[in-house]
């Protein structure tokens, strides 16, 4: 066995196999003796097979014209046993057992989801026929002012089955496909369905454009122009008007004098009223007026004429007031005293409000 340390090299560590050192000759050269194309006996080797076969990686090498055989081993099964070839396959259902907590199985709900799609509540009846908002028809079936099939009926919750006849005023209701419309409100029109003093209401600019019965969502000033919104969906109507929704409205203000940078910073900072503090989101000069008089007002507030007492109480007139922008709808190619139907993506955009 060859034996070697690390350091400095020298011949002498090398040893031959009578442990005498080896003296080179000057001149001398070794030679390897002629074989004469056969294997000398320093050339040929001998490796003695050790006790017992030798371990193979991939079973034994078969001799050459063996056909090569390979034993299968049994696979292990995720899914049960295989099946013979020929045979049909068959598959046991298994019962459902109880959780590990020892609770039932959760029990699907498939008729109770079949009810709620055959019967509707009361309330919402009347509000998708258009006449009032579910809040507004509650009261309507407590006064009594509500009947089904001939019948009064005053039960919070009753469901109107496929088939019964729901009446109010005389009249039978029936659902009608939503409507929404938007329009861009002229100066002299007042915001209601109905006036007892005959003046002129925005009913009169709309009439004609569905045979559904659509109403004003909110209200504008006589005097205020702008975005306003008309639809027979009682629910969504109530939504956009509560105060809780908040809903995003941008007004374009023209007023008697120039508005100084710190009544802008009071408005943002807020100011107090006879109802509550009010602070506007945003104020700005308008753009492309070179007059400061012409402002730009953002607020999420609904209250009552807002803007105007805003500026009042800062000791500005208000000569005019616009709506420019109403839960994110702009009145975009859209004339004055015009109307147009709203499309779909912004029907879904109003929902999500």
């Amino acid at each position: 066995m060859l034996s070697f340390k690390f350091g400095k090299h020298n011949n002498n560590h090398i040893v031959n196999k009578e442990n005498k050192p080896r003296r080179s000759e000057p001149g001398r050269t070794t030679r390897r003796p002629k074989t004469d194309g056969k294997p000398s006996e320093q050339q040929k080797r001998t490796f003695k097979k050790e006790d017992g076969p030798a371990k193979k990686s991939f079973g034994e090498k078969q001799g050459r014209g063996e056909r090569k055989s390979f034993e299968r081993r049994p696979a292990k099964k995720s899914f049960g046993e295989k099946q013979e070839r020929g045979e049909r396959r068959t598959f046991e259902r298994k019962p459902a057992g109880r959780a590990a907590s020892g609770e039932r199985p959760a029990v699907r709900r498939t008729a109770a989801r079949r009810t709620d799609k055959e019967t509707v509540r009361l309330n919402k009846y009347i509000a998708n026929a258009g006449i009032c908002s579910r809040r507004e028809a509650d009261r309507l079936i407590e006064a009594g002012s509500v009947k089904v099939n001939g019948q009064i009926v005053t039960q919070m919750g009753y469901q109107v089955k496929p088939g019964d006849v729901v009446s109010y005023g005389g009249e039978t209701l029936s659902a009608e496909a939503k409507r929404y419309f938007l329009m861009n409100k002229p100066k002299g029109y007042i915001t209601t369905v109905d006036d007892p003093q005959e003046r002129k209401t925005v009913m009169m600019l709309i009439d004609g454009a569905c045979r559904e019965r659509i109403y004003p969502v909110g209200r504008l000033d006589r005097n205020t122009t702008g975005l306003l919104l008309f639809t027979n969906d009682g629910e969504l109507a109530r939504k956009l008007t509560h105060p809780s929704t908040m809903v995003y409205k941008v007004y374009q203000v023209e007023l008697n004098k120039a508005v100084t940078r710190e009544d802008m910073k009071k408005m943002l900072e807020g100011i107090e009223l006879e109802d509550g503090p009010i602070k506007v989101d945003d104020v700005q000069y308008a753009d492309g007026f070179n007059d400061k008089r012409v402002v730009g007002v953002a607020l999420h507030s609904g209250r009552n004429r807002i803007v105007r007492r805003i500026f009042e109480h800062l000791g500005y007139e208000v000569h005019k007031l616009d709506r420019v922008i109403f839960a994110g709808l702009t009145k975009k190619d859209l004339p004055r005293g015009r109307y147009r139907e709203l499309t779909d993506k912004e029907v879904g955009f109003l929902k999500m409000v």
